[in-house]
């Protein structure tokens, strides 16, 4: 199974974007390993929600048990922060969409394809659209104006607005530029990445 996906998908950072290699159709899902098209008149657009716990990364411990050998390690469930810590039953949070971290929603926008990078060789217009989301009370709760994570973003008033406004034609100036509640800008530029 890995094989497999190691043939079709590929998550490194590429050191030369001219490399034919990276022609291959592997590397045209990874923004680190493919450049945008010269086409300076296009603009990008990073719509995404902030404002909900999302899962970042897990704390690990050996694990004690010879039952899986090839898997030495486990989740370490007992590892906690501080109270108000992003730390929890071993599981770092961060600011997301419940499914996705900011980071990863918006870095491309933010600072990878910003301006002309090697990325965005035509620098190309971006735009980074952040939607506040609220963490729904229940399992009930699940709808409203400002309710959508990833897994209903269409659930979005102000996302559904502003994918309308794309699609009729609306410019990312028109439908008011950049909108961000998150500190992604901030974490951007503490990601040390040749542009």
């Amino acid at each position: 199974m890995m094989k497999r996906g190691e043939a079709h998908f590929s998550h490194g950072i590429a050191e030369n974007l001219d490399d034919p290699k990276y022609a291959h159709y592997k590397y045209w899902s990874n923004p680190l390993e493919t450049k945008l098209p010269d086409a300076p008149d296009m603009e990008i657009y990073c719509l995404y929600g902030v404002g909900i716990s999302t899962e970042r990364s897990h704390v690990h411990k050996l694990s004690p048990s010879d039952k899986y050998k090839s898997i030495p390690f486990q989740s370490d469930s007992s590892a906690d922060g501080e109270e108000g810590s992003w730390l929890q039953n071993g599981v770092y949070f961060v600011d997301g969409d419940e499914s996705v971290p900011i980071v990863s929603s918006g870095f491309m926008c933010a600072k990878g394809w910003h301006g002309r990078t090697r990325f965005n060789p035509s620098g190309m217009a971006t735009y980074t659209r952040e939607y506040q989301l609220k963490q729904p009370g229940s399992l009930i709760d699940r709808r409203g104006l400002e309710r959508g994570p990833s897994s209903n973003i269409m659930g979005n008033a102000a996302f559904i607005e502003d994918v309308l406004r794309v699609a009729a034609g609306a410019t990312g100036v028109y439908i008011g530029g950049d909108t961000i509640f998150s500190d992604i800008m901030r974490m951007s530029e503490r990601i040390n990445l040749r542009l």
